[in-house]
This record gives C-alpha cells, sequence and structure tokens, in this order.
C-alpha cells in the first residue's frame, strides 16, 4: 500500500533510508535542517521540503534520523517541531542512535498528542540503506510496532522487538559498544600482525576464517587493504556512541572501563586526523603507530 512519508534527517542513512522507501512505491519527502542537504539531494531528484511544517503537511508516516540527542530533542520537541506539527494518529518512527532517556522523552511527549511512537535504531551502512537490507531494532507498544512493520519491512530484512519505547536504543547502544571494541581490538591486532612480517592479504585470508574474527573485520577489512577508507560509519559517530554508552553505565551506576579505553583511542583517532573516515581507519593510525616505533 502507498503511503505517504516524510523523513526529518537527510545525511546518508535517512536519504539511503528515503531513497528505499521511495523505491518501495511510497510518496517520500526528506527535510534536512542543512541548506545545501536540501539543494544537493532535491538536484538528485529527491523530493525535498524547506521546513519541517512543509515536510509533514498531510504526512501520516515520519521517520526521523538524525546525529545525535540533541538534534532528536529540536526536531521533535522544538518550536514547530515534530510534536507540534504531526497531525494526531501519525506513526512516528525514530532511527537514531540516541540515549534511551531522550528517546522516552519525546515518546511521552508525543504520546500525549496522540502520536504513535516506535523507537527503532538501525544497524547496518548507508549502501544496506539505500538496498533495504538493514537490521532494525523496534521498541515500542506492540501494536503499534506491528503497524510500523510493514515500513520496518521495506527498510531492512530483518527486525527484532525488543520491548518498550527506550530499549531498542539501550540494545543499539550495547551493539555499539561491542562493534567499536570489536574493530580497535582488529585493528590493533592486524597493524601487529603485519608489523611482525606478515604480508596484509595472507594475514587477512588467515584472520577470516579464523575464531578471532568478527561480523566487522570481514565488512570493513577488505577496504582497508586498499587503503579505502570511505565512510560506511564515520569515526566520530563511533566516539559519540560509545560516549553514550559510557553515560548510561553511569547512569545505572555500573563501570564501563573497557568502553572507556576503548572511547579514548577513538578520540585519540580523530585527533590525529581521522574525523570524517570510516572506523577501519584506526588500522591506519595504529599501523603509522607501527612505522613511528620503527624509526
Amino acid at each position: 500500500m502507498k503511503r505517504r512519508i516524510a523523513v526529518l534527517g537527510m545525511g546518508q542513512m535517512g536519504s539511503g533510508m528515503a531513497g528505499r522507501l521511495a523505491e518501495a512505491g511510497h510518496e517520500v519527502i526528506g527535510y534536512d535542517i542543512n541548506p545545501a542537504t536540501r539543494v544537493a539531494l532535491a538536484k538528485s531528484g529527491m523530493a525535498m521540503a524547506d521546513s519541517i511544517k512543509a515536510a509533514l503537511s498531510g504526512r501520516e508516516i515520519i521517520l526521523t534520523s538524525l546525529p545525535d540527542p540533541k538534534a532528536v530533542q529540536a526536531a521533535w520537541l522544538g518550536e514547530g517541531g515534530l510534536i507540534a506539527l504531526a497531525d494526531p494518529g501519525s506513526l512516528c518512527i525514530e532511527l537514531s542512535t540516541i540515549d534511551p532517556q531522550t528517546m522516552r522523552e519525546v515518546g511521552e511527549a508525543a504520546a500525549k498528542r496522540g502520536l504513535d511512537v516506535v523507537d527503532c535504531p538501525v544497524s547496518g551502512s548507508p549502501a544496506e540503506a539505500r538496498l533495504g537490507k538493514l537490521v532494525l531494532i523496534a521498541g515500542g507498544e506492540r501494536q503499534t510496532v506491528n503497524r510500523a512493520e510493514p515500513i520496518l519491512l521495506s527498510l531492512g530484512e530483518t527486525w527484532k522487538y525488543t520491548g518498550g519505547v527506550g530499549t531498542a536504543k539501550v540494545v543499539k547502544l550495547v551493539n555499539n559498544m561491542m562493534s567499536m571494541g570489536n574493530v580497535l581490538i582488529a585493528c590493533e591486532a592486524f597493524a601487529l600482525g603485519t608489523a611482525a612480517g606478515v604480508e596484509p592479504e595472507t594475514l587477512y585470508d588467515v584472520l577470516s576464517v579464523s575464531g578471532g574474527r568478527s561480523h566487522h573485520f570481514t565488512k570493513r577489512f577488505p577496504n582497508a587493504l586498499k587503503n579505502n577508507f570511505d565512510p560506511g560509519f564515520k569515526m566520530e559517530l563511533g566516539e559519540k556512541d560509545l560516549a553514550l554508552s559510557i553515560d548510561l553505565g553511569r547512569a545505572m551506576k555500573m563501570p564501563t572501563p573497557g568502553a572507556s579505553t576503548v572511547r579514548e583511542l577513538f578520540a585519540m583517532a580523530l585527533s590525529e586526523g581521522y574525523r570524517g573516515r570510516d572506523i577501519v581507519a584506526l588500522l591506519q593510525m595504529y599501523q603509522d603507530w607501527a612505522k613511528r616505533g620503527s624509526t
């Protein structure tokens, strides 16, 4: 069934999902706070609005894909934002990676205005978003999530239910906490192996079928071996998600020393010039350290 959908936040992930939904036959319009993004996407053929109000006009389904909690609060709770402007009964699907408390805050405010809310962070790359191959993590009232299921199935082959609003954000933060740690240790270990004399292609060939491999190792390292660090997931987003995970641990009065160490190394990578590059560029950082140590 063709649905009228607005997507707020047209970065790599948001625009990929908007493109996928349009290709699936839905009437999709996007909005981004950045005028240059709006212009570029309009030139590429994407239907774009010049304001949140214009984007939401007559839309029964609203998706938000935003970079951080502050952006979500502004888009949902701000004067002239989603909660103020959306038609009662609209289905609002929040796809960002943010903290669960912010998700519960915006979800409660939306519910008071009669909006249906699904907490639905995603796992996958911009390319996978465009192809409808994301993994979606969905929380909210079960009947509301069921209402959202046709949209979820357009965006991904797999979705998992986690419980009430906020629980999906918890699962996503835990997932990314694991993922960033996996990538960091893989880069550190791989740089050590090559520094000790093993050819990179040989090392990858063996490790890709050995017990230390991970999903991110086999997904990202083929690009790294070609010195291709174009972002599938940017370094600064990894650092942001780790910081959110650590803050969640503090809120739960649970120490997270491992994640804190990983976060410090991501912050170091940002300070050394790897902002805007894929998280697997950590490998290049370690390789640079190995070169410095050998001179």
